[in-house]
């Protein structure tokens, strides 16, 4: 797939990726996405993201976790 609502300038930002480059990075789309569980709020709030971009962020972003089993300790008990 093609990230072309990713984009990263050294002059913007500090050279983090950004959403088409606008100051709002992808690392702040992701905390927004947790920030604002209702998507609609969200897009009041920031009238510039489209689902588009936030679609594309979240692939960015799993780019970055590898597929592997880590062993947590004590797993087999359940927390409440």
């Amino acid at each position: 797939m093609k990230l072309d609502r990713i984009t990263s300038n050294p002059q913007q930002m500090n050279g983090q990726p950004c959403i088409r480059n606008l100051r709002l990075t992808v690392k702040r789309v992701i905390e927004l996405l947790a920030t604002y569980p209702n998507r609609e709020e969200l897009y009041q709030e920031f009238p510039e993201l489209e689902e588009a971009d936030i679609q594309q962020a979240l692939i960015y972003t799993s780019t970055y976790f590898e597929d592997r089993i880590i062993e947590l300790e004590n797993a087999d008990k359940i927390v409440a």
